[in-house]
């Protein structure tokens, strides 16, 4: 493996996107290599160095599930029994359960309510958002991507341990691996440097820094961590098979977590990935399947690769909204090093005007928890998605009712489908981004 090769690929790729700084750790046999290029903050213009801490996202989600198991591996916690045991004010918990936490099938919200900022007692919100009255769908029927399962989670180890969420990741998993961690929010940030994330203004031509993550402490064990590139690689490696020291995690508690959890789930994670284990997510990568997870922040994006049958993996860390970019146009070139990416490349809109072919019965309003999404029918026949105002997206349908959904203004875009019963053939839900949205019916519509 080439460092500088790689760090070319890096610095030509972030120029191009205009992202300010990022990292790139690999691990590929007997290589071990970390490179970085630009400037972690551009309003003071200090440089990227390998241990700076990017705002890792969603990311966070598989130190969460990872710390989560070790309590299992530990008799603490049971895997498949309702967790009202343990967790008394988790309303919903008479029926869900760890697994579906971890597996996004609990069928909570997907995203925590506005106006949460500033919330930083986990039961005391758990207890409010979290009733059986709260869930979108029924425990167990359908994949659907929810950060508020994974505050339960926070809360539940929380209530195991004994400490708080931050004071166990660090702790019992982070610390334990040499790992340092920092956090975007909440009075245990650490001195650690932290990279600012970035708005890329391409019509504008300007980049903007981001004074600091809007995140509510309370969504800290779906979101909070800050880590390197090469801390993301370091933790990836205890999944693999050959890892001759997997501690804290044990064999069999890494080995469970990439085990795909989705084999009787009739709506998996379509646009995501290709299946999901506890915490990992799933790509089919050739012959071999590959595992990981991605983060987002705000200005910034991370991803995190890894392939447990050869023992290589790679991590991405990038301070600007258009990482996912710069991911996605350094993937080909990874693989072609014979490392894990297993993506679902970004699908492309077609070329040319905008097809028309909505399938009967698409247009009406979906919504999941507190996120309402709005289809409509566009001027020239087709479908657009709003997000409770004016539109956001057009849907370019197939017949098949799946569709790439292209981002006004900014072109980007992504796949989604809408979902019908078997039985009555009626379209109920939309699934986009991982959550699954519930038609809203009401008296006016025909069922």
């Amino acid at each position: 493996m080439d460092p500088e090769s790689l760090h070319h690929d890096l610095a030509e790729l972030a120029a191009h996107h205009r992202v300010p700084g990022a990292q790139l750790a690999v691990l590929h046999g007997a290589d071990r290599l970390v490179v970085h290029t630009g400037v972690a903050d551009t309003g003071t213009g200090v440089p990227v160095e390998p241990g700076t801490a990017f705002p890792v996202g969603s990311l966070t989600k598989p130190f969460s599930a990872a710390l989560a198991m070790i309590l299992v591996a530990d008799g603490d916690v049971d895997l498949d029994e309702p967790l009202v045991g343990q967790l008394p004010e988790f309303g919903a918990g008479h029926l869900v359960t760890l697994r579906q936490l971890l597996s996004h099938t609990s069928g909570l919200p997907s995203d925590v309510p506005e106006g949460t900022a500033g919330a930083g007692d986990r039961a005391r919100w758990v207890a409010r958002h979290c009733r059986m009255a709260d869930l979108a769908h029924p425990p167990g029927t359908v994949f659907s991507y929810s950060n508020v399962g994974y505050v339960v989670v926070g809360r539940l180890i929380e209530a195991v341990t004994g400490m708080t969420w931050q004071e166990a990741v660090g702790a019992v998993l982070l610390e334990p691996l040499g790992i340092r961690p920092a956090f975007v929010a909440g009075p245990e940030r650490t001195g650690r440097p932290v990279a600012a994330g970035h708005a890329v203004q391409a019509a504008r031509g300007r980049v903007l820094p981001i004074a600091e993550q809007d995140l509510p402490e309370v969504e800290l064990p779906n979101g909070g961590l800050a880590l390197s590139a090469e801390d993301l690689v370091s933790f990836a490696r205890r999944y693999f098979a050959g890892c001759p020291d997997p501690a804290p995690l044990d064999r069999a508690t890494a080995d469970d977590m990439c085990f795909d959890q989705l084999a009787s789930i009739a709506v998996g994670p379509y646009g995501m990935a290709d299946g999901w284990g506890l915490g990992w997510a799933r790509y089919d990568d050739d012959a071999a399947d590959g595992y990981g997870h991605d983060g987002t922040g705000d200005g910034t994006h991370c991803s995190l690769r890894f392939d447990p049958s050869n023992g290589s993996a790679v991590a991405l860390t990038a301070n600007a909204n258009t990482g996912a970019r710069l991911w996605a146009d350094l993937a080909p070139r990874l693989r072609a090093r014979g490392l894990p990416v297993g993506d679902l490349p970004e699908p492309a809109a077609p070329a040319g005007p905008a097809p028309v072919a909505v399938p009967a019965g698409c247009p009406g309003r979906y919504a999941n928890g507190d996120t309402a999404f709005e289809v409509s029918h566009g001027e020239d026949g087709g479908l657009l998605l709003g997000f409770g105002g004016a539109p956001h997206a057009e849907l370019l349908c197939t017949p098949d009712l799946r569709f790439t959904m292209r981002e006004l203004g900014s072109g980007a875009c992504s796949p989604g489908r809408f979902l019908s019963d078997p039985l009555t053939g009626r379209i109920d839900y939309l699934q986009i981004t991982g959550r699954v949205a519930a038609r809203a019916w009401d008296e006016r519509d025909p069922r």
